[in-house]
């Protein structure tokens, strides 16, 4: 296990290299620039035009810019904003945690929803109640998330003259204002997570329960929370931790969509926002950062594998 481990860490500095040549390349690609029409609308003239770009180095050949960015990003310096008076490092900074509390809550009411509705699916399997929880289930991974995120503000505001709080609080500052605004966008997201995942517990507990162990902790007269808990739950969790790793990424896609409807300065709307300014620097700097999160989350959950099935750990 240690080995893999190694070899796993070893492998992140190559891909991160990889997926930042990609992203320098893409966006460089894409016709038109925001600077031009910037200094156009001023009433810029084309020679000076040409000339402030000189002096900030958007002129010089793209290998010799790639260089210098990656240089920056090995020292932890992103560089500076175009549009903005302050550094890279200071924009992701301060939309970072509120992009991870988001997906945090998301995915802790995901579970917190899914697995004992997946478990009580599968132990009442074929009745009443499993009739009613996989048809719920079924239709929040039917229903998109913008959609209903974007239900939760208007509908509200109609018939109530209410609408969700959609300023930001710290959760160090203002605790209670923190958990109000997130709440919501945070229950949204974690609704097609959660669905999928009691779909898919209550499979593997279906599947478990009927294995010989099983058969033979209840012929030994273990108590069948005890049979639960110890050995079929633990044991149906595994391809969860797998479904709930992979869906990382989904959740950071899925929190620039929520960022933009709750208005959350999150990481999501800031390269939305970057996107739309041209903000190389910034989009490099947010792609590789996710890049980064979705490897180390991906590795985290393998190493649970172990602690859930010690045959894994041993090979």
């Amino acid at each position: 296990m240690r080995n893999y481990i190694l070899n796993r860490l070893l492998l992140i500095p190559p891909t991160l290299l990889v997926i930042s040549l990609i992203v320098f390349a893409s966006i460089r690609m894409l016709p038109g620039g925001a600077l031009d029409e910037r200094l156009a609308e001023a009433g810029v003239a084309a020679v000076d035009r040409e000339r402030i770009k000189d002096e900030m180095g958007l002129n010089r050949p793209a290998h010799e810019q790639y260089i210098e960015w990656i240089g920056g990003v090995l020292t932890g310096d992103l560089g500076d904003s175009l549009f903005h008076h302050e550094t890279v490092n200071t924009r992701v900074m301060s939309a970072l945690p509120i992009t991870i509390e988001l997906g945090v809550a998301s995915i802790l009411l995901s579970l917190l929803v899914g697995v004992p509705a997946g478990i009580f699916s599968a132990l009442r399997a074929g009745t009443r109640g499993d009739l009613i929880v996989r048809s719920l289930g079924i239709g929040a991974l039917s229903v998109p998330n913008f959609w209903i995120g974007t239900l939760a503000i208007v509908m509200p505001a109609i018939w109530w003259g209410w609408i969700p709080p959609t300023r930001y609080y710290s959760i160090l500052d203002q605790p209670l204002q923190n958990v109000a605004v997130i709440i919501l966008p945070a229950a949204i997201l974690s609704l097609r997570l959660g669905a999928t995942v009691m779909r898919m517990l209550r499979s593997e507990v279906l599947e478990v329960i009927r294995a010989d162990y099983v058969r033979t902790a209840r012929a030994k007269g273990i108590r069948e929370s005890t049979i639960i808990t110890r050995h079929v739950l633990k044991n149906a969790a595994i391809p969860v931790v797998t479904l709930v790793g992979l869906s990382i990424a989904n959740l950071l896609g899925g929190s620039v969509i929520m960022e933009s409807i709750f208005n959350l300065p999150g990481l999501g709307r800031l390269m939305l926002t970057a996107i739309r300014e041209r903000e190389f620097g910034t989009i490099q700097s947010v792609v590789l950062l996710i890049g980064l999160f979705v490897m180390v989350t991906n590795l985290l959950v393998d190493m649970l594998y172990g602690f859930l099935n010690p045959q894994i750990r041993q090979a």
